[in-house]
């Protein structure tokens, strides 16, 4: 009788089982922090939601584990571990940007998450109006306290008047430049298609003119009118007669204070246009878009004179007699204003 050997149960089976039960396993762990994370980037912030904004400055090459713990630190992530694991998970790591960022520390780690991707950073602005002089525009950039170092002033007229996009911590002298490039490159476009036979001898000599058409008139119907007067009496010889350049050449831009005297529009400065013939060595503020737009395209007008009208704006006169007849209407409502008989109208009135 043959004996035949006993066979041993394979084990490879049982091998199997017990990698496919530690596979299960795995597998159920992950599904479960998957789920406990998406939980937790899901979840409102730490904060009550009628609590205040709170803001947080993200350096560059801060890296996705230091900006989760300024997060945390600022306290608007539970944890800046969960914050760093979300942004490896959802493939953001690489593309968080720099920057500063205002949230509700009631706010989710998802939206967190998904605003510092894509940059939403706090915007601020800073608006130098037009006409201001370069240094009254540097000192509106020293009052802003999230830009640093000094404000160089910039050469009169060299600055676009302009509201202008600035970030926390950057430099007001790189500001003064992005305003001076500005300017520059609206210049060199309106230049390229100025009205024909203007009388400068350079795009700079254009900005003086602007300069003295922006303190005339506040109305924008008015400054091609303004620009185009001006304009007249260079190619006439005639000279501009212009009360702001007066006061610049008294006080540089600072306000006067009161009305001109007579002594002080006879007094001679290199700005006192009632003495001087043709423009003003420099401009005498910083004039805007439309002032510039204005002294190189000018309004098609004969008029060599204008004077208030009374009602915020000017007349408008190609002849001296027709002017002396607007001054003289002008110097009615002056008086009926202030309770007292016209004064006598003077034959060498021009504005």
């Amino acid at each position: 009788m043959s004996r035949r050997p006993l066979r041993r149960a394979p084990r490879r089976r049982a091998h199997r089982r017990g990698a496919g039960a530690w596979l299960g396993l795995i597998l159920i762990l992950l599904l479960l922090a998957a789920g406990a994370l998406a939980a937790l980037v899901l979840l409102p912030g730490p904060g009550r939601r009628d609590a205040p904004a709170r803001t947080v400055i993200l350096n560059r090459g801060q890296g996705v584990l230091g900006i989760g713990q300024a997060l945390q630190s600022a306290g608007l992530v539970r944890s800046g571990l969960v914050f760093a694991a979300a942004a490896e998970a959802s493939g953001a790591a690489g593309s968080l940007k720099a920057g500063e960022y205002a949230f509700s520390p009631h706010e989710s780690l998802l939206r967190i998450l998904d605003a510092i991707r894509h940059g939403r950073v706090v915007r601020r602005f800073v608006t130098v109006p037009e006409g201001l002089t370069s240094a009254d525009a540097a000192a509106i950039l020293m009052r802003v306290d999230v830009l640093t170092g000094p404000a160089p002033v910039a050469p009169e007229g060299a600055l676009l008047p302009e509201t202008y996009e600035v970030q926390r911590g950057e430099s007001r002298a790189d500001v003064i430049a992005r305003m001076r490039q500005a300017r520059d490159a609206l210049l060199a476009r309106l230049w390229a298609t100025r009205a024909p036979n203007l009388p400068y001898a350079d795009p700079e000599q254009a900005v003086v003119l602007a300069s003295v058409v922006e303190k005339e008139t506040a109305l924008g119907v008015e400054r091609p009118l303004v620009a185009a007067v001006f304009v007249n009496r260079l190619r006439t010889g005639m000279r501009l007669d212009s009360d702001p350049t007066v006061i610049y050449g008294l006080t540089h831009g600072a306000p006067l204070g009161h009305g001109l005297t007579r002594a002080e529009l006879d007094r001679y400065t290199a700005y006192n246009t009632y003495r001087i013939a043709g423009l003003p060595p420099t401009p005498i503020d910083n004039p805007g878009r439309a002032a510039l737009t204005a002294a190189l395209n000018p309004a098609q007008s004969h008029a060599l004179y204008f004077v208030a009208n009374g009602a915020g704006g000017h007349a408008f006169a190609d002849t001296l007699s027709d002017h002396a007849r607007n001054v003289m209407r002008w110097r009615q409502i002056e008086s009926s204003a202030h309770g007292r008989a016209p004064q006598p109208t003077p034959k060498s009135a021009t504005r």
